[in-house]
């Protein structure tokens, strides 16, 4: 660990951090670019291959830019897509964003610093940022935009040079430091430990957009919500905003003990896929399925879902569409099992259904989501943390769907447990309750 490392770990202040150098390198998870054909013609795409823990060079900071000593960071499934190369190497992503200026050329290296989520210290800020400090401990959201496209001011998703931190640009947050704007920061919930707090702004942020923006789906109480993956990281969050917000929760996982956690976290009712006949990432039969799902649902509350929260894509789409009410919407913000989805369209527009793409959140939307968490109306979905060195084991239980919740990266954090502020504000919220999904020794 570097003399900079060391000094954040320690707890220096703010002066000490700034005296400090900036290493040449530092050790951080990435993919390398003469790997990307490796799993041609290979049936499983086991990610523990192509992920890599090693020393990358320290990139130059641009002037909206700051420099975070991570201390925790996690697996979001679009992790899982890089280090499978998949659709395309997201080397193509670093290649076509450098040609935009001399700062975006930075991202065009022979390695792939992957991440979209962490939790840390900020060490430097660019001279063009204001509001962001050496010392102040800070959470990284995901959205990388540009403030001089006209669109971005009127959200930041819809700006056409909008990318995804970490998976469409490098020095992501799986590393001893990462690269973020200043308009990706916010600050750490005092209450939250690193890895609590890292855990939360990508899934937060998406589900939060998803289902209470105005944006997504603009889920009002009394709304029936079916929610695929309850238990996994977006359904984690979509499961408590759903609660929270006086809606009626109906989770589908895949075990026993998936079901325990989604009800865990807000979950009225709990569905197994076996119930309904769905195994596997291959689409079954959306009407057979659907009238299955759709059956149990009514018995259970009584009506049709207002909204289904898709994320699972090519194996659920179809049944998403055959089950949510007349007038009712799908939101979806993803494909884990394939992005070419199949669906019978007369009960789209026969039945006045609404299909609505969501991507990431705002920064606004991310700031709710803080509010959220830091008022204890929200709590991370945290299950389990592993080191930085073990990130490909990480990613592979994510790839494989052995997962519960959030899957935690420790970086430069040596142990769990570590970075809270203000204990009092956690004792009053139910201490460690703040993170149900994690097991503790």
């Amino acid at each position: 660990m570097d003399p900079l490392a060391q000094a954040v770990v320690a707890g220096a202040t703010p002066q000490e951090l700034e005296r400090l150098p900036v290493p040449a390198e530092y050790t951080a998870a990435h993919l390398r670019i003469e790997e990307i054909a490796g799993f041609n013609g290979v049936a499983d795409k086991d990610v523990r291959k192509s992920i890599h823990v090693g020393s990358v060079p320290m990139p130059e900071l641009a002037p909206n830019e700051v420099l975070v000593a991570v201390l925790a960071s996690g697996i979001n499934y679009n992790t899982v897509w890089s280090a499978m190369f998949e659709p395309i190497p997201t080397f193509t992503f670093l290649k076509h964003y450098a040609t935009s200026d001399r700062w975006a050329a930075r991202h065009d290296q022979p390695f792939h610093v992957l991440g979209s989520d962490a939790a840390g210290v900020v060490v430097r800020a660019g001279s063009g940022v204001r509001r962001w400090k050496a010392g102040d401990e800070v959470v990284i959201t995901t959205a990388y935009v540009d403030d001089e496209d006209p669109a971005t001011h009127a959200d930041g998703m819809l700006g056409a040079g909008q990318l995804a931190w970490g998976f469409e640009t490098n020095f992501g947050g799986l590393g001893h430091y990462c690269v973020a704007r200043a308009s990706q920061v916010l600050p750490k919930p005092a209450h939250l430990t690193w890895e609590e707090a890292a855990a939360n702004p990508l899934c937060a942020g998406t589900a939060y957009r998803m289902l209470v923006s105005d944006r997504g789906a603009r889920m009002k109480q009394g709304d029936v919500v079916l929610i695929w993956g309850a238990a996994g990281g977006l359904g984690a969050y979509a499961s408590q905003l759903v609660r929270g917000g006086g809606g009626i929760a109906v989770g589908v996982v895949s075990s026993e003990e998936k079901a325990e956690r989604a009800r865990a976290l807000g979950c009225h009712v709990v569905i197994n896929r076996e119930e309904i006949g769905l195994t596997g990432n291959e689409p079954a039969d959306p009407t057979t399925v659907g009238k299955r799902l759709g059956r149990l649902i009514r018995s259970a509350v009584g009506e049709d879902p207002h909204i289904v929260f898709e994320h699972v894509g090519r194996a659920t789409f179809g049944v998403s569409v055959f089950v949510v009410r007349r007038g009712g919407t799908v939101v979806t913000c993803g494909s884990s099992t394939g992005y070419v989805h199949e669906f019978d369209n007369r009960y789209l527009w026969m039945r006045l259904k609404r299909i609505i793409g969501s991507h990431g959140a705002n920064l606004e939307e991310q700031a709710e989501v803080n509010r959220l968490l830091t008022l204890g109306k929200l709590r991370s979905a945290l299950s389990v943390t592993y080191p930085l060195t073990e990130t490909a084991e990480a990613a592979r239980l994510v790839q494989r769907n052995r997962h519960a919740g959030k899957v935690g990266v420790l970086a430069l954090a040596p142990t769990t447990g570590l970075g809270v502020s203000d204990p009092q504000r956690r004792e009053q919220l139910g201490g460690d309750a703040v993170a149900p999904l994690l097991t503790r020794s």
